[in-house]
Formats: structure tokens, sequence, C-alpha cells
């Protein structure tokens, strides 16, 4: 990693529609070794993929949650079971294993307090949870998907 590719990283993680020929310009490099760059990146799995960002608001899915899920149970079924109710739920935007606390954290896109309670029903049925704990976002102070390159 050098920093013709930080700097395509950087291009790319701002607007993934980019033209090779822009992105080339931008860099100071001629297309076809920025090209050769970029599909190193994307077959070292660097790039995962390329998306379009939406904006929740004008897709009615307005209303931000954090679950937190405690659970007394720890083998690989209850796992499993959990890890699948969370693939076919396209509520959930984010899900992570936790360290202290919190076993479980998941981010969830809702239109209202209604469709969350409706979610909330679903995930308890699918699985035993000795605790769950909702937090509402009231505003989103920052919002990003950009990675920092300055690691690396």
């Amino acid at each position: 990693m050098d920093n013709f590719d930080r700097h395509i990283l950087s291009l790319l993680q701002t607007n993934g529609a980019l033209s090779l020929a822009e992105i080339s310009d931008k860099i100071g490099l001629s297309q076809t070794p920025c090209w050769r760059r970029i599909q190193q990146l994307e077959q070292n799995g660097i790039i995962r993929k390329r998306v379009a960002l939406l904006d929740s608001e004008k897709l009615n899915v307005g209303l931000t949650v954090f679950v937190n899920l405690k659970t007394n149970q720890h083998n690989a079924d209850w796992i499993k079971n959990v890890h699948n109710f969370a693939e076919t739920a396209p509520e959930i935007t984010e899900f992570y294993r936790m360290s202290g606390d919190t076993d479980y954290l998941l981010k969830v896109l809702v239109p209202d307090m209604k469709a969350y309670d409706e979610f909330y029903k679903r995930l308890i049925s699918q699985a035993g949870f000795s605790d769950v704990s909702s937090s509402f976002a009231m505003e989103q102070m920052k919002y990003t998907t950009e990675i920092p390159l300055n690691y690396c």
C-alpha cells in the first residue's frame, strides 16, 4: 500500500462513481497503471464493493435504534439462529458481537415507533435473550462510511 493506493481509496470513498480517467487525472498516473491498482485492491479484498449511499429519511426509515442484547446462551446453534435472523431482517443495518456488558449490538432503521415495536416482537421470538435494551437516536451528529487511511 503506497500513497497512490491510499489516494485511490480516498477518492473512491468520497465518490465511487468517479471514472477511471478522473481518478487517473487526480492521482497523477495514466489510466492503465491506475486500473491495475484498482483491480489489485479489489482482488485483495480491500475494495469489497461499490455502492450507492441512500437517504434513510427520504426512504421513510428515519428512526435509528441501537439495540443492546444480552443472553445466557453462548453456543453455536444459538449464535447461528441469531445470525440467520439478522441476515433476514432488513431493518438491521449493522450487527456486532461485543465485549463488556452487552453481548450483541444492533443498529436498526425503521419508520416509526410502531414499526420498531413490530420488529422488537419478531426479534424476541427468535432467540432467548436475558435482556433487550433499546436506545433511540435523537440526532445524527456524524455519519460516514469512510475508513481512516492514515494507519495503512
